[in-house]
């Protein structure tokens, strides 16, 4: 009779996955961002691995989590193993005979700088489809099956990042809106709108402009840039403008800048593209895009 003898089983492929990502990204919250799973699921899987290993990985501090010694001497391994995997299933990907670039960006430039670009994207990729996910976290090109990605970040010059354009701060609002308002001090008497995402931009202008807001948190506040760039153009109040964002509205006029006081933000609009039979095409396009 042949004998069959129990395999050494290794640990679960997802507590491995879930060590690397809160290893890389210095926190159990980060990992369940990018895994799409909770905190508390990192934390289970992390725990697993550690009793099945003996040893801990990280320590659990009051402040957050720091990985052990033997947590660092792993983790270069298992990145270069799932960059791989993701390295491995991207080629098969690309062996499929249905051509689809897929694009990930944050909600607000999707529909505010790529939709009106789609059609340079289709011109320039030819017979290849594109499909859109909106996104409040970029993906991991390296892991994910994305071709693009469009955020709002600060740019890097080692990350081979296209800075499409840089953003800097300002009040906008419709003309009607902005024909009351002579300098800053008139804002007093009017309705500021706010972006969940950017709620900070109001005090941060202010502050950074020297303008002096008494209310600075008060008005309408929307999940959605766009809704609130619309409703800035229906005169329902006056807006912190995101430059980056806002090319075709100032220049159809729907939205005016009524001061001068603009603030150099931090962040750009940057393209990450993926490797892959579309990058060159994809980065051409890109660069030509650029401001």
């Amino acid at each position: 009779m042949p004998v069959t003898p129990p395999r050494p089983k290794g640990p679960p492929l997802n507590a491995l996955r879930a060590f690397e990502a809160a290893a890389r990204l210095g926190g159990f919250s980060a990992a369940a961002d990018e895994l799409c799973v909770t905190a508390g699921a990192i934390s289970q899987h992390i725990r697993s691995l550690e009793d099945w290993t003996g040893q801990p990985l990280f320590e659990r501090r009051s402040h957050g989590v720091q990985l052990t010694a033997e947590g660092r001497h792993l983790l270069p391994q298992l990145t270069h193993a799932f960059d791989a995997i993701g390295t491995a299933v991207r080629g098969l990907r690309d062996l499929s005979q249905d051509r689809i670039v897929t694009i990930a960006a944050l909600p607000s430039v999707a529909q505010l700088w790529l939709q009106p670009r789609l059609g340079l994207f289709r011109e320039a990729l030819g017979r290849v489809n594109l499909s859109v996910t909106v996104a409040e976290t970029p993906p991991n090109l390296d892991r994910e099956l994305f071709d693009l990605s469009l955020y709002m970040r600060e740019p890097d010059a080692r990350d081979g990042g296209i800075v499409l354009v840089y953003d800097s701060l300002i009040p906008v609002c419709a003309p009607d809106v902005a024909a009351r308002l002579s300098t800053p001090a008139d804002l007093a008497g009017q309705t500021l709108l706010h972006d969940e995402v950017w709620a900070n931009d109001w005090p941060r202008w202010a502050n950074a402009a020297g303008v002096t807001l008494t209310r600075p948190e008060d008005g309408p506040r929307f999940s959605l840039y766009s809704m609130a760039v619309e409703e800035a153009k229906a005169s329902a109040g006056v807006l912190i403008g995101h430059t980056a964002l806002l090319d075709g509205a100032v220049a159809d006029g729907s939205l005016v800048m009524p001061f001068k006081e603009t603030i150099k933000s931090p962040s750009a609009l940057v393209a990450d593209v993926a490797r892959g039979p579309f990058e060159n095409t994809l980065r051409t396009l890109l660069t030509t895009l650029a401001s």
